[in-house]
């Protein structure tokens, strides 16, 4: 399994940064135009399982942005996340594989090359179809935005399975070194 999960963590997260300085802000577009511009995906691990891992490439902790959240998923075969609700929208870029989500009790089938689209406050769950292969998405969020706005709701409904799906989630990795990421 992967390291330590994000979701179901206790500890505090950052959704928002604080930014403070001079009105002029120079010293933090200073901090800004100095990080580096291109993240290394390869260099992160995946987090989470045994059912689904995600890689979080950026989000406010890191520093580089305030208004993104951008992270990849990787779904084991047969696998399936957390139910959960959250105000803000989120597109789910279908990298690879085949499944569906369950929105508000209404299921939508997705395969790669397809965009799935999260709605505000929407209760929903990720599934993948295949119970031998796994998919993968890149999903798109500006839930930092969001929680700025003060709009605050986020909460698990049913948290992530704590089990491999069966048969062929059982021992399941993720796919750290994966190369191709435009399987169709």
């Amino acid at each position: 399994m992967g390291k330590e999960s994000h979701y179901s963590s206790k500890k505090d997260r950052v959704f928002v940064r604080a930014i403070q300085g001079q009105y002029s802000l120079k010293e933090e577009l200073a901090r800004l135009r100095a990080l580096p511009r291109v993240i290394r995906g390869k260099e992160m691990k995946f987090q989470d399982g045994p059912q689904s891992f995600s890689k979080h490439f950026v989000e406010p902790v890191d520093g580089m942005t305030q208004t993104l959240h951008i992270h990849l998923e990787e779904y084991a075969p047969g696998g399936r996340t957390q139910k959960h609700g959250h105000v803000n929208e989120a597109a789910f870029y279908i990298l690879d594989g085949k499944g569906y989500e369950i929105h508000d009790g209404i299921r939508y089938d997705w395969q790669a090359g397809d965009v799935a689209i999260v709605h505000n406050n929407c209760v929903h769950q990720h599934f993948n179809a295949d119970p031998d292969t796994p998919a993968r998405a890149l999903v798109l969020k500006s839930k930092p935005m969001f929680m700025f706005m003060n709009m605050l709701f986020q909460q698990s409904v049913i948290p992530r399975p704590k089990e491999p799906a069966r048969p062929a989630g059982a021992g399941y990795e993720p796919r750290h070194d994966e190369t191709n990421y435009n399987h169709e």
